[in-house]
């Protein structure tokens, strides 16, 4: 196992090799001509066969196994791309809120899934200093982040809209019982 192991490709290698890929169709797409057209048709046609030995896959394995395959943050893009994945879009999109809840709450602020309506990712986001989600370019980020993360797992949905927490009520001021049955006593 240990060799098939050192001829996998390290993440990092296989987002260059995703980059350059995009880099190739972009410019492939880009120049006229037959052959062009022919080398695009080849890559679509490859893509949907890889998708459907995938898909095969996926009817051959068992709950754990297809539950382990979809972990792999490679093969879960596949599986999203193909749209084979085993879980739903609302709890692959609520598990990727969940990831990033720990990193948005070391900034101060939180972030909590809430749902889905129709085809919208919700998100309860609060930020730190009590100014909600709205405060500053921090917020933003945290904002973008949340979209990009839910999105990238879940592309079926349309949109993310985060929801500001609302803030807690101030607390009834505390007027001694004393004060009101004594009111005319001075």
């Amino acid at each position: 196992m240990a060799e098939a192991d050192a001829a996998r490709l390290a993440d990092p290698d296989v987002e260059a090799r995703l980059a350059r890929l995009d880099e190739l169709l972009a410019g492939l797409e880009s120049a006229p001509g037959p052959t062009t057209r022919s080398a695009t048709e080849a890559v679509g046609l490859l893509t949907e066969i890889y998708g459907e030995a995938l898909a095969r896959v996926m009817d051959h394995a068992d709950g754990q196994l297809a539950e382990r395959l979809a972990d792999d943050e490679l093969l879960g893009h596949l599986l999203v791309l193909h749209d084979v994945h085993p879980e739903p879009a609302e709890r692959r999109a609520a598990r990727a809120v969940e990831r990033l809840r720990p990193a948005v709450q070391e900034r101060g602020g939180d972030v909590e899934w809430a749902g889905v309506e129709g085809q919208v990712a919700r998100v309860r986001m609060t930020s730190g200093g009590g100014c909600g989600s709205g405060c500053g370019a921090g917020a933003m980020d945290v904002t973008d982040a949340v979209r990009e993360a839910v999105l990238a797992v879940a592309p079926e949905l349309t949109a993310v809209e985060p929801l500001t927490a609302a803030a807690p009520a101030p607390a009834p001021a505390f007027v001694p019982l004393a004060t009101l049955t004594h009111r005319g006593a001075r």
